[in-house]
């Protein structure tokens, strides 16, 4: 009972907010439902799942109740065979998927050679590819793992980084290294990177190789460029199982276009590849994330529309005032920032030292 109703009954009230026409009562071991017939009959069903699921082992948080409840809804099946399917059990903790969409994500994994888990912050894009990764190379479908990415900076300018290569990339990669650490034995890591069993390399290095019974993991994809991109994909070999994660609304890269936004297009359709594609639904950190990601989405939404209406208005002729006054505003722009580059002058015209 208290695995099921969690710390201080929290999932208790998860469980209150997702059905909000029935009353839960909790004496002792026995749990009361009251309210109209469809929705008891709903909730009971929901808390029926939730204790299949403590019996199958699963340690319940808020997030499960939630996508249990949202599998229930949407018909989608039984949320104690869907989400209690453990990856890796690595020190007591098992790794396994938490949502449908997590779910579908795992099994194409299984299931195709190359797959793009594509979707917002939190959604375990790359904690998930690398449980499949460790769990592949423990059971010996591949003989090594290969983890890279983009070395790119998140909007900053970092400079020159002291020390040897490896130790400018490294918190580049560091995301990997935490992951690799958290399912694995630490003290087997650092054997396993030094006989180059598991290599963490920049996506610089994967020019010219071919990657043979590898399991390749490939994050920050939305920071490649479409020529990198294009490269290395072209590195599998055979055996091999490539997995490609990344956001598309959080690119990094100063100019031109995104490598992870452009395959979706030319990519698409093509037998064994698959396309995996995550919403604020799966995300599994704090609630708030889900909230964040569903606002910026509105956002930049109603931003595009904007954008839209605009371009038409000027093709249908009636920007052409608006045209020559964003000029006008360019050039003014303009001449203020020549004055404020006059040596000994300030933009008030006061002496500046």
């Amino acid at each position: 009972m208290v695995r099921l109703l969690g710390p201080q009954d929290r999932l208790l009230t998860t469980l209150e907010r997702e059905h909000p026409g029935v009353d839960v009562h909790v004496r002792g071991n026995q749990i009361t439902l009251q309210g109209e017939r469809p929705a008891v009959e709903q909730a009971a069903t929901l808390v029926e799942e939730l204790i299949r699921m403590v019996r199958n082992g699963t340690d319940l948080g808020e997030v499960e109740v939630q996508s249990s409840a949202r599998i229930l809804r949407d018909g989608s099946g039984s949320p104690a065979d869907v989400l209690s399917q453990a990856i890796l059990t690595s020190r007591g903790k098992s790794i396994r998927p938490k949502t449908l969409g997590q779910k579908a994500y795992v099994d194409a994994i299984d299931q195709h050679t190359i797959v793009f888990g594509i979707g917002p912050a939190g959604t375990g894009k790359t904690y998930l590819a690398m449980a499949k990764a460790v769990q592949a190379l423990t059971r010996k479908e591949v003989d090594r793992i290969i983890l890279t990415r983009p070395a790119v900076e998140a909007g900053e300018r970092l400079g020159f980084l002291p020390g040897t290569l490896t130790d400018k990339i490294d918190p580049y990669l560091r995301p990997l290294y935490d992951a690799l650490n958290e399912m694995m034995d630490p003290e087997l890591v650092p054997k396993l990177l030094a006989s180059g069993v598991v290599e963490v390399a920049p996506l610089a290095y994967m020019r010219g190789r071919t990657l043979n019974n590898s399991f390749v993991v490939l994050d920050e994809a939305q920071n490649t460029t479409p020529e990198q991109m294009k490269m290395f994909l072209t590195r599998l070999g055979f055996g091999s199982t490539m997995v490609v994660t990344g956001d598309i609304t959080q690119v990094d890269l100063p100019g031109g276009a995104s490598g992870l936004s452009l395959v979706t297009r030319v990519l698409d359709g093509i037998d064994d590849i698959h396309f995996a594609r995550l919403t604020s639904d799966d995300v599994v950190r704090h609630n708030l994330v889900g909230r964040i990601v569903d606002a910026y989405t509105k956002y930049d939404a109603e931003r595009q529309k904007a954008e839209y209406e605009r371009a038409e208005r000027r093709r249908s002729g009636g920007g052409n005032g608006d045209a020559r006054g964003a000029q006008g505003v360019n050039r003014a722009a303009r001449r203020a920032a020549t004055r404020d580059r006059l040596p000994g002058r300030s933009r008030r015209g006061t002496q500046r030292w």
